[in-house]
């Protein structure tokens, strides 16, 4: 009997984005049975130094040794598929994806795809500093023709005390901040704006936030469950816009 894909989840950046990854693979997958979801392995390593420090030169440990290890250790492990619950990690994706020989799912790319899918011509970016200042959004949305707005440096961070100083730390974001970034940048003539770090996500799941935000956990998760042959459920309808 062939065995069905089995996908590796790199973790641990943080960990309560790769948690609610899990949950969101587990809900979001058309089944019956538990024979019927996906097979997951899950590396979950914490301890990997923070991404943004090193991105912006305030570290000099360099992340991409502990991701490299634990991706070898997915593979070893049986991984068929990658995917990788955190946007700044993506800085490091074209090195990383050199050490293994099995394909490593992008969320960057999975999520302006949706968002060329229907058309966006302006997104706001909503990420960490590191995402943010290496530009890894901005890259890709000009590939597929979409403008990007960023917040300004006053808005950027309020967006890091959110994400550092709230749900990092297990509290509620401020959602005063979070509101008034948004605001910022849908004035700016934004369509809609990218929840481009995984904390991030966990305020729309907390907060119920409106159509006018693309998740970019969401948009992982989706492409996630087709790259492991099954058939995914529950998404926003344009999720399958091409």
């Amino acid at each position: 009997m062939e065995r069905s894909p089995l996908l590796g989840i790199l973790g641990g950046l943080g960990p309560m984005s790769t948690v609610y990854f899990y949950e969101m693979l587990t809900a979001h997958t058309e089944a019956s049975s538990d024979q019927e979801h996906l097979n997951i392995v899950i590396s979950s390593f914490a301890e990997t130094p923070d991404r943004t420090d090193y991105i912006l030169g305030r570290s000099s440990e360099n992340p991409l040794t502990d991701m490299m290890e634990n991706a070898k250790k997915l593979e070893s492990f049986g991984a068929t598929v990658i995917a990788i619950p955190c946007n700044t990690a993506h800085y490091f994706y074209s090195s990383l994806s050199k050490e293994v020989s099995v394909p490593i799912l992008n969320i960057i790319e999975e999520t302006v795809r949706i968002a060329a899918g229907v058309r966006i011509g302006r997104l706001g970016i909503l990420a960490t500093e590191g995402t943010v200042m290496s530009e890894s959004y901005q890259r890709v949305s000009e590939n597929f023709g979409i403008a990007c707005e960023i917040p300004n440096k006053d808005e950027q961070k309020m967006l890091m005390d959110i994400i550092y100083g709230d749900i990092k730390q297990g509290k509620r974001a401020d959602m005063e901040k979070f509101s008034h970034v948004a605001k910022s940048l849908l004035d700016r003539g934004c369509e809609k704006l990218i929840l481009g770090c995984t904390e991030l996500s966990l305020i729309k799941r907390d907060e119920g936030l409106g159509d006018e935000y693309l998740d970019s956990l969401e948009a992982l998760a989706y492409r996630t469950i087709l790259a492991c042959g099954k058939p995914p459920c529950g998404f926003p309808a344009y999720f399958g816009a091409r």
